[in-house]
């Protein structure tokens, strides 16, 4: 950990700035992208958990199952663990035998009072955004056995119905199939305007055109390199 000395911010309880937390706790990007990789590496990777703080950091920096990606430094992920410690929302786990080796696990489920399944959901909307049911239930194969998608919504629903809720369904927005949930620690979501939402469509579907023309030219020289190896050139 950082010696640096480092004052937890006062978060207990309601803010007194817009958004106002819904459960009370408001939590920073940095402490919820903290907290959902501890939910995520204590089902998918039990044997190295609770992790060090340099797994920690290497955790919320992946580029894969993150929205978004960032790139934190070990001060960001230091100050982090104290403010959520500060919070009873994380516990240090101090190494034995003589390895002077500090680890972090959290202990939302605890203070949360929360079943495998609903820590399970709220890891993935910690780590993922706003998400439809449909893929929280292919996203949650590693972290809970959810039998259907029914199965999903009953959890969502456990959650948002919570006295102090944790999740909420979202509106339909433009261009959207499908309703998505999201998480409420950091506050009630701010949703985007329709009319700036229909404003930038063709945007976003240029964006998804240029996308899709990448991954197709990587693709085809993915097989034309297979095919000279296979001497079909």
């Amino acid at each position: 950990m950082d010696d640096a000395p480092h004052q937890p911010r006062d978060y207990i309880g309601f803010a007194t700035e817009t958004p106002a937390p819904v459960h009370g706790l408001l939590l920073s990007p940095e402490e919820v992208r903290v907290i959902g990789c501890l939910i995520e590496k204590s089902r998918t990777t039990p044997d190295d958990y609770p992790l060090t703080g340099n797994a920690l950091m290497r955790a919320c920096n992946q580029s894969t199952s993150r929205d978004p990606v960032v790139d934190y430094d070990q001060r960001t992920v230091d100050a982090t663990v104290a403010d959520l410690k500060a919070a009873g929302l994380l516990r240090f786990v101090h190494g034995t035998s003589g390895r002077n080796i500090t680890r972090y696990r959290h202990i939302v489920d605890e203070r949360l009072g929360l079943d495998a399944a609903q820590t399970a959901i709220v890891g993935l909307l910690m780590l993922r955004g706003a998400q439809t049911v449909s893929e929280l239930k292919t996203r949650s194969e590693r972290l809970h056995p959810f039998s259907s998608l029914e199965e999903v919504t009953t959890t969502l629903r456990t959650l948002a119905d919570r006295d102090e809720p944790l999740a909420v369904l979202l509106e339909r927005q433009p261009g959207q199939k499908e309703v998505r949930w999201t998480h409420l620690f950091h506050g009630e979501p701010l949703l985007p305007d329709p009319s700036a939402g229909a404003r930038s469509t063709g945007g976003g579907s240029s964006a998804k055109v240029s996308e899709l023309e990448e991954r197709v030219a990587a693709l085809e020289a993915q097989v034309a390199e297979l095919r000279s190896e296979l001497g079909l050139a």
